[in-house]
């Protein structure tokens, strides 16, 4: 069923296929809850890694790592196959890299703080306008005293920092004040304990790491563990966002390509884009926009198309729209807005078919010659060559032992940056105070007090009254006045 051109993704009237070519048009993957977007995402992901086009994805629940391991007969996949006369049907494995923000189910994934940005950065922490005008002039006060920002620590100890200098670097970089600087550190307190701060380190990722093919020819699946990463989703949509902006930047222009360079698939695609201030928002759609152009696909999974912004929702070429439920006036104006992304088909009504769709199946178009979409297709979805489900525990322990990852970011590095630069500084400075104060200690040490020249003028003072008494006479009394006035002046 599939060729060099095309991947292969059911059956409908006829084959319905995606070509390569376009695949870096972007596309979206939507339907409600259990009516087979999963298994969408993983036969999608097997196509392109057989073409040799490297996948990104997350496994949200679980039941992705199956793509790992070759699948098992089971009679529904089997007439599932034989419907839409897949004849070379058959089960194999894929080759799959593990990773993991917690590094506890995969390769550990890590950034600099100086990558994430700024911007990112008050993202993730919620700040408001006022503080995060304070976290971009910590990161240029960084840059300008060449202090390195590489985890959490490097930057609560620039905070504290600022804090303590905050007279002196308003003068340079505007108004600091202790109660911004303190919300923000409650901020980055409660990442921390959250488990964010594994996210921030070094080794940091190689997002070259991404765009492996085997030796024979196979694209790498990289599976993202996301269990318990989708606890904390705005770390989530910052890690995504963050990956694609560092893939627009370190990948060159490859133009019109036979087929993309990476494809990545956004699962969960909505909390990229839930209460998200517009200069964010702004960032995703130049991203989306862009990004083609290196040879990058992406691919949103969500529920319903009004979950994408308008102006990214335009940039989708490839759709595949799997069974949404209209119960109230919501789900009845998600279901108008999803069948108006196609183009129609004049066999069918594509509002009515969307709710009547049943597992496994799905509205389709792609785009086809001069990237002109394909009218919409009700296709039957492929069964898929890998295992479904999640893997085992064993199974996992021996992808990690044999990945060509193995070792690379396992050990975490702390080198010298700007929490043991500024450690450093504040012991300087107090190095040098206790040795100035040693000084001014010496210095009164050598030097005659009052009290001590007033007991000295007392004792001389004594003597020459006796002597006086002694002599009792003018004479005498001459000669104990010449002494005083040598001794004292007088």
């Amino acid at each position: 069923m599939e060729n060099a051109a095309q991947l292969f993704i059911g059956k409908g009237n006829a084959p319905v296929s995606l070509s390569l070519k376009y695949a870096n048009r972007h596309g979206l993957i939507a339907g409600a809850t259990g009516t087979g977007k999963t298994v969408t995402l993983q036969i999608l992901a097997e196509g392109f890694s057989k073409q040799g086009v490297p996948v990104f994805m997350a496994d949200i629940k679980g039941d992705l790592a199956g793509i790992s391991q070759a699948g098992v007969t089971k009679d529904f996949l089997e007439k599932r196959a034989a419907d839409i006369g897949l004849d070379d049907y058959s089960y194999h494995a894929n080759p799959v890299v593990l990773w993991d923000l917690y590094g506890e189910q995969g390769h550990p994934v890590r950034t600099t703080i100086a990558e994430v940005g700024p911007l990112l950065l008050a993202q993730l922490l919620e700040l408001n306008d006022t503080q995060e005008g304070v976290l971009q002039a910590a990161f240029k006060i960084a840059s300008d005293q060449e202090m390195l920002l590489l985890d959490l620590k490097d930057l609560r100890s620039l905070l504290n920092y600022i804090s303590e200098q905050a007279s002196e670097l308003s003068a340079n970089y505007g108004n600091m004040s202790k109660s911004s600087i303190g919300a923000i550190q409650r901020r980055l307190l409660a990442l921390d304990e959250q488990g964010g701060g594994h996210f921030f380190g070094e080794p940091a990722l190689d997002i070259h790491e991404f765009i492996r093919v085997t030796a024979d020819g196979l694209g790498h699946i990289n599976l993202l563990a996301a269990d318990k990463l989708m606890l904390q989703p705005k770390l989530y949509a910052t890690f995504l966002l963050w990956l694609l902006t560092q893939l627009f930047k370190e990948l060159p222009e490859v133009g019109d390509a036979a087929k993309p360079k990476l494809v990545f698939f956004f699962d969960e695609a909505h909390l990229l884009f839930d209460d998200a201030p517009k200069a964010l928002l702004d960032r995703v759609e130049q991203v989306v926009r862009l990004i083609r152009s290196k040879g990058v696909g992406i691919y949103f999974v969500t529920q319903s198309p009004t979950d994408i912004p308008d102006d990214v929702l335009g940039q989708l070429g490839n759709r595949v729209q799997h069974a949404l439920r209209a119960f109230t006036p919501r789900d009845q104006k998600a279901v108008k807005v999803a069948a108006q992304t196609f183009r129609a088909n004049p066999a069918f009504d594509t509002s009515q078919v969307i709710t009547e769709l049943g597992v496994g199946e799905a509205l389709v178009s792609t785009l086809a010659e001069k990237g002109v979409p394909t009218v919409v297709e009700r296709t039957l979805i492929r069964p898929p060559a890998s295992r479904l489900g999640p893997i085992t525990a064993d199974e996992r322990a021996q992808i990690l032992t044999n990945s060509y990852c193995a070792g690379r970011y396992d050990t975490l590095l702390d080198r010298e940056s700007a929490h043991e630069q500024l450690q450093a500084r504040a012991a300087q400075i107090k190095a040098d105070q206790e040795k100035e104060n040693e000084l001014e200690r010496e210095a009164v040490s050598r030097k005659p007090s009052r009290s001590s020249g007033r007991k000295r003028q007392g004792i001389v003072e004594t003597m020459a009254k006796s002597v006086v008494r002694s002599v009792g006479s003018s004479f005498g009394r001459k000669i104990a006045r010449g002494l005083m006035k040598s001794l004292f002046g007088r």
